[in-house]
């Protein structure tokens, strides 16, 4: 996969994610299942209740998803993009700043850490 396109994959995690199966996602990751999500188009979906504790979301496209209340403290979001995402009460990892993530939501810039 390549930073510039995001991908919709055959993983059996990401495609509960696509389907709007959030709760079956974290209640699968929560027994030793694995996933690939680096680099995935989660475009328009609705993850308010996912568990993001530890995912790498590296280069992944939120545009326009619906990402409120989800902790993103202890996730790896470098290269990802939030244009126009809803992210109230959103935890973004402290080594993002401000500035990185308003201008992913308003101009899709992708994240870059200091």
């Amino acid at each position: 996969m390549t930073a510039n396109t995001p991908q919709i994959t055959d993983d059996p995690l990401y495609r509960l994610l696509r389907e709007g199966a959030v709760e079956e996602f974290n209640s699968r990751r929560a027994s030793g299942e694995t996933c690939n999500l680096v680099g995935c188009d989660f475009r328009t979906l609705d993850l308010r209740k996912l568990d993001a504790k530890g995912l790498d979301l590296r280069d992944c496209y939120f545009r326009q998803a619906d990402l409120r209340g989800v902790d993103f403290s202890e996730t790896n979001l470098e290269g990802a993009s939030i244009n126009a995402a809803k992210i109230s009460g959103a935890y973004f990892p402290k080594a993002l700043s401000a500035e990185e993530i308003t201008l992913s939501l308003t101009h899709g810039t992708r994240m870059r850490y200091r």
